[in-house]
């Protein structure tokens, strides 16, 4: 913490309290009071050396300490006038007549700019989101398609193990039948 020698106190408009707070620099008394803008340059803040005002904020350093700028009929007396009315007609209760005072025309506010359009993002969200679906749905498709292929090929090779093994039967059978008959010949040829 810098040391209390170093401390300056500078003050500042708060609504209608005046707030003050010591601190090493101008910097560090508009970061105390959470201001971006350089109320210094603006005339708006100030330094204030009177010991009477400089005794409490020195006493906590960096805590801003709000005091009343005067009374609530002290602040209300210092507001501006309000716009004098119309004097009334006696007993009738309307104003008299006179000519209403003549206003001066505002200048003509500036034509905002429209929003930009989000027409040409929400195309190009749409055509993502359809390239997407699109994509999905054929590589479901594909899915669909591998999944049949898968099973068609696997009933095809129960099938032909299947087919194989009756053929492979037939084939055993017949050559037993085959070398039985072709013992029994070349025993009745040597009988012969």
């Amino acid at each position: 913490m810098a040391r209390a020698e170093k401390l300056k106190v500078y003050r500042t408009a708060a609504g209608f309290n005046d707030a003050y707070v010591a601190a090493p620099s101008q910097k560090a008394a508009l970061a105390a009071w959470g201001s971006d803008k350089d109320l210094f340059a603006r005339g708006i803040a100030e330094l204030v050396t009177d010991p009477a005002l400089t005794a409490e904020p020195l006493a906590s350093p960096g805590v801003v300490v709000k005091h009343s700028r005067g009374t609530t009929v002290e602040q209300i007396k210092a507001m501006p006038d309000p716009e004098p009315r119309q004097a009334l007609r006696s007993g009738t209760g309307r104003p008299a007549a006179s000519k209403p005072p003549q206003k001066s025309k505002p200048a003509p506010k500036p034509v905002p700019k429209p929003k930009p359009s989000s027409a040409e993002l929400e195309a190009a969200e749409n055509a993502l989101a359809t390239l997407t679906a699109d994509y999905d749905r054929i590589m479901k498709a594909l899915a669909d398609r591998e999944a049949k292929l898968a099973r068609e090929r696997r009933d095809l090779e129960k099938q032909q193990r299947d087919s194989v093994g009756a053929a492979e039967a037939a084939v055993n059978k017949a050559r037993d039948a085959y070398d039985g008959a072709l013992r029994h010949w070349r025993k009745a040829k040597t009988n012969t």
